[in-house]
C-alpha cells in the first residue's frame, strides 16, 4: 500500500505539519521571509510559511548578487536633473536618512571612472549599496525558524477556502491548515494566488535585462568599491561585480518587454529559476549612454547578460496590506524592487498585523486603491510606462496618460475633456484647470509656477466674485443603513451622528488615535446615512467599515454607490441665484441652511443637494444618478449666464480650501497624525456616551498635551509655491514639515500647513521653508487667511443686530 500524502507529510517536508496556524505567508520569496521573520521576531509564534518548489525561486533569484556598501550616487546631468535633485532633499531633510547633494568633485572621488564633462550634481546614500538576495534570504529564514516560524517546501498551495468566522482553510499536497489570516508574498505568481478567492490583481511581469562584463584593469587597479551610480538621462544603474561592471537599463516604453501571456494564461507550471531570452538589441541606446558616461566599458568584454521576469503593478507601487473584499487576506506584491523593499515591508506588515493598525502611513501602497476599473489592457498599458519611466524627471503634480481614460468616466466626461487639463483620480478622469483663448493649453509640469498659475487664479476669482462649477463625481460614496447603523457608526466615528436632514464631517480613528479617515456624513432618513469619501480612499475607508460591521456583529446594510452617483459642486456668491432659479425649492440662507441636505428638483431632476462646499464660499454639492449628470450640468450652466458662471477644477479648489484653513486627509492629517495635533478638535466629541474607536488614546493624549501642532504659515517666494513635504527650519536646525501648500490669490502670497513643535506655534513666530534648496522666510499667522462664507454671513448678521 502507498501511503498517501498526508501521512507522509514530516517525511516529506523533513518536519512535523501543522494543521492550525495564526498567520500563513504564502510564498518564500525575500518579502515573505522577512514577513516571517518579522512577526515571529514580534512575538507572534504561531506563524508558517509554504513555498511551492524552494526559496528565493521566482524574482528574487535572479536578482543581482554581492554584498557592499559602498554608496550610490544618482547622477545629474542636465539643470532640470539638478532641480529634481534639490526638490527631492527638500523633502529628505526632515526625514532621519543620510542623503547628501554633491558637486562634481566628490562624484569623481566615489566613482573615479566617470567621464566628468555631463556630471552637474549627483545626489549621495552613504549608506546604500548591494546585497546578494539569497544570502539574505536565506539568513531570514534561519531567523524566522529561530524565533519559532515554521517554513515548509516544496508546498504549493492549490486552494483557499474562507471559513464563516473569516479563517482561511489553505490546501495544499499535504494537507491543509486552518489559518487566522493569510498574506499573499507570491511576487509572480500572485495573481495565480489572488484567483483562487476571486481576485484578479493587477501585477504583471516585465523583462528586465541586465549585462556583466569581464574583468576590467581599471576596476581591478582601484583601492576601493565604486558606488553604485544611476544614471537618470541615460536610464540605468552601474556598479562593480568583482573586477569588471555590471549595467543594468530600463528601456524605453515602446522597446521593453512584458510577459502578457502570463496575465492571459497563467504563469507556466514550474517556473522559478529559469530566465527570458537576452536581447541586446533592445537595451543598445542604453549601452551607448553607458560607454559614453563610463568610457572604460567601451573595452569591455560582456560575459553574461540576464533577462528575468520582475513585477510591475500599474503605478509600480506595491499591493501591501489587508484587501478589501475578503476577511483576513492581506497583499504584499507587486514589488518591483523586492530585495530592496523586503526589510522594510516584512517589519511594517508585521506591526500592522500584530497591532490591528498600520505603524505609518503608506496610503500609496494600500492594495484597495485599484478596483473593477483596473482591467487588463489598463494594467498592461500602466506596466510599460512604468517600465518606460523608471528615470524620468520626478515632477510636482506628475500625471502620467497611459491607459486613460479607465472605463470609470464620470457623466460629465466627454463634454468636460476637451476644455480642461484632466487629472487621474482612482481611475476617473476629474478636471485639474480648464483652458480659455490665449492659455498656453496642455500639461507642462515644472519645479517652479508653470503653464496653470494665472488660469488658477482666474477661477478662484471666479468661486470668490461670481460662480464656478466643479465636477466631484470621484468621491467615494457609501450607503449605511438597518437596525444598528447609528450604532456602528457612533462607534467608528469620533463625532456625534448628525440628525436627519443634516450634515457633518466625521473621523474615523486608530486604536492609538490616529486618523485613519475623514468623511461626510448626511442621515438622509432615520437611520440610513450617506458617506462621503476622498475618491483616494474610497476601498481604504469601507474595508475599515466593513471590518467593524462584521467583526462586532451590527445588523447593518453597507452599499458602495461610488460609480452609480454623478456629483456636482456649485460654488461662489451667485451660486444660490443660479440654482433658484432652477428650483421650486426654497434656497435661501432660512430655507436652507448650511450643513442641511435635502431632497429637490433641479431642472426636473431628482436629487440631493447638501449645502457645503470645500471652497468655503457659499455652494451645495449636487448628488444624483451618473445618467443625469450631463443635462443637470448643461442646466445650471445656461442658468448662469447672467451670473458670470464658468468652470473650475481641483487647483483652484486646493488653493481655496487652504484659504479657509481647510484640513485636508492624507495631508494634514493621516495615520501618522492625532486630530488634536491636526486642529481638528471641534470635530472630536470626547464626551459623547459612544466607546468609539481610538477614544480612550485620545484622552490619554489629551491628558499628556502635544508635543507639535499644525500651523498656518505663509511666505513670500519668487516663482515658487509650497506644495507639501518640504522641510520646515529654525535657527539652522529641522523643526518640521508642510503638509500642503499652495498660492493664495485672494492674499498674493505662499500659503502652508505645517507641523511644528508647540514652542514655535506662536502668532507672528518666523521659521524657514526649504523650496528646491534655498529656505524662504515664513510666518506662523491666524487662521484662515479667509473667512467662510458661513462664518462671514454670521458676522454680518451680529453686525446688523448691533446696528
Amino acid at each position: 500500500m502507498i501511503p498517501s500524502l498526508l501521512s507522509d507529510a514530516s517525511t516529506v517536508l523533513g518536519k512535523r505539519w501543522k494543521d492550525t496556524a495564526d498567520t500563513v505567508v504564502i510564498g518564500g520569496g525575500c518579502v515573505g521571509v522577512s514577513l516571517a521573520y518579522h512577526l515571529a521576531k514580534g512575538g507572534m509564534k504561531d506563524v508558517v510559511l509554504l513555498e511551492k518548489s524552494e526559496l528565493t525561486a521566482g524574482s528574487t533569484w535572479h536578482a543581482v548578487v554581492g554584498f557592499h556598501q559602498p554608496g550610490s550616487v544618482r547622477i545629474a546631468s542636465t539643470p532640470v536633473r539638478v532641480d529634481e535633485l534639490k526638490y527631492q532633499m527638500t523633502r529628505t531633510h526632515w526625514h532621519p536618512t543620510p542623503q547628501f547633494l554633491i558637486g562634481p568633485e566628490k562624484v569623481q572621488e566615489l566613482f573615479p571612472l566617470l567621464n566628468m564633462d555631463k556630471v552637474i550634481a549627483g545626489l549621495y546614500t552613504p549608506g546604500d549599496g548591494h546585497i546578494d538576495p539569497y544570502s539574505l534570504t536565506m539568513a531570514l529564514a534561519a531567523g524566522a525558524r529561530m524565533y519559532g516560524a515554521q517554513i515548509y517546501n516544496p508546498a504549493p498551495v492549490t486552494g483557499l477556502t474562507p471559513t464563516s468566522d473569516g479563517k482561511w482553510d489553505v490546501q495544499t499536497p499535504h494537507g491543509t491548515i486552518r489559518a487566522n489570516r493569510i498574506v499573499n508574498a507570491t511576487g509572480f505568481w500572485a495573481r495565480e494566488v489572488g484567483k483562487l478567492i476571486g481576485f484578479e490583481h493587477p501585477t504583471i511581469p516585465v523583462h528586465h535585462q541586465y549585462v556583466v562584463t569581464s574583468t576590467l584593469p581599471e576596476v581591478k587597479a582601484l583601492k576601493r568599491e565604486l558606488a553604485v551610480i544611476r544614471d537618470l538621462e541615460g536610464s540605468y544603474y552601474l556598479r562593480q561585480e568583482r573586477d569588471g561592471l555590471l549595467f543594468g537599463p530600463y528601456e524605453k516604453m515602446e522597446k521593453m518587454v512584458l510577459q502578457d501571456s502570463w496575465v492571459r494564461d497563467g504563469v507556466p507550471p514550474g517556473f522559478g529559476k529559469e530566465l527570458f531570452e537576452s536581447d541586446l538589441d533592445r537595451i543598445m541606446e542604453h549601452v551607448e549612454m553607458a560607454m559614453e558616461m563610463v568610457p572604460v566599458l567601451k573595452n569591455a568584454d560582456i560575459i553574461n547578460i540576464v533577462s528575468g521576469p520582475i513585477t510591475y503593478t500599474p503605478d509600480l507601487l506595491p499591493m501591501v496590506g489587508p484587501h478589501h473584499g475578503a476577511r483576513n487576506y492581506w497583499t504584499a506584491i507587486g514589488f518591483g524592487y523586492g530585495v530592496i523593499h523586503a526589510g522594510g515591508i516584512g517589519k511594517f506588515l508585521s506591526d500592522w498585523i500584530r497591532t490591528g493598525e498600520p505603524p505609518y502611513d503608506l496610503i500609496e501602497c494600500d492594495p484597495n486603491r485599484y478596483g473593477k476599473w483596473t482591467d487588463v489592457p489598463y494594467m498592461c498599458a500602466k506596466a510599460r510606462e512604468s517600465y518606460g519611466f523608471n528615470n524620468v524627471v520626478g515632477y510636482p503634480k506628475e500625471e502620467r496618460f497611459e491607459g486613460r481614460p479607465t472605463s470609470r468616466t464620470s457623466g460629465l466626461y466627454e463634454l468636460l475633456k476637451d476644455k480642461a487639463s484632466m487629472g487621474f483620480h482612482a481611475g476617473w478622469e476629474q478636471p485639474h484647470w480648464f483652458y480659455k483663448p490665449g492659455d498656453d493649453t496642455g500639461y507642462k509640469p515644472s519645479f517652479h509656477r508653470t503653464n496653470w498659475f494665472g488660469p488658477v487664479g482666474r477661477e478662484c476669482k471666479l468661486v470668490m466674485e461670481k460662480v464656478g462649477v466643479i465636477d466631484l463625481t470621484p468621491f467615494g460614496k457609501f450607503t449605511v443603513k438597518g437596525k444598528d447603523s447609528h450604532k456602528l457608526l457612533d462607534r467608528l466615528f469620533a463625532n456625534t451622528m448628525p440628525k436627519v436632514g443634516l450634515t457633518n464631517i466625521s473621523h474615523m480613528l486608530t486604536p492609538t488615535g490616529k486618523v485613519y479617515a475623514e468623511v461626510t456624513i448626511t442621515q438622509l432618513a432615520p437611520g440610513e446615512f450617506l458617506l462621503i469619501t476622498g475618491s483616494g480612499s474610497e476601498l481604504h475607508d469601507l474595508r475599515w467599515i466593513e471590518r467593524e460591521a462584521v467583526e462586532g456583529g451590527y445588523d447593518v446594510d453597507i452599499s458602495n454607490v461610488t460609480d452609480d452617483i454623478g456629483v456636482l459642486g456649485v460654488a461662489g456668491p451667485n451660486s444660490r441665484k443660479v440654482l433658484q432659479k432652477l428650483t421650486d425649492e426654497d434656497m435661501s440662507d432660512a430655507g436652507f441652511k448650511f450643513l442641511h441636505c435635502k431632497s429637490i428638483k433641479l431642472a426636473g431632476t431628482p436629487l440631493r443637494a447638501i449645502r457645503i462646499s470645500y471652497t468655503g464660499e457659499l455652494g451645495w454639492e449636487l448628488y444624483m444618478e451618473q445618467k443625469n449628470l450631463a443635462a443637470v450640468y448643461k442646466a445650471i450652466m445656461e442658468a448662469g449666464q447672467s451670473e458670470g458662471i464658468d468652470n473650475f477644477g481641483t487647483y483652484a479648489m486646493a488653493s481655496l480650501r487652504l484659504e479657509k484653513g481647510f484640513r485636508g486627509w492624507g495631508a494634514e492629517m493621516n495615520c501618522d497624525t492625532n486630530p488634536l495635533e491636526a486642529g481638528l478638535d471641534y470635530f472630536i466629541k470626547l464626551n459623547k456616551p459612544a466607546d468609539f474607536i481610538g477614544k480612550a488614546a485620545l484622552q490619554e493624549i489629551k491628558a499628556k498635551g502635544l508635543k507639535r501642532k499644525l500651523c498656518y504659515i505663509t511666505m513670500d517666494t519668487d516663482d515658487i509655491d509650497p506644495e507639501g513635504n518640504e522641510t520646515v527650519w529654525h535657527n539652522g536646525k529641522v523643526v518640521g514639515n508642510t503638509t500642503s501648500g499652495a498660492y493664495s490669490y485672494s492674499t498674493q502670497q505662499s500659503l502652508a500647513f505645517a507641523y511644528l513643535p508647540m514652542e514655535l506655534c506662536s502668532i507672528g513666530q518666523k521659521v524657514e521653508v526649504e523650496l528646491l534648496g534655498r529656505k524662504y522666510t515664513a510666518m506662523v499667522v491666524q487662521e484662515p487667511l479667509v473667512l467662510t462664507e458661513p462664518t462671514r454671513t454670521r458676522l454680518q448678521k451680529k453686525a446688523k443686530g448691533k446696528a
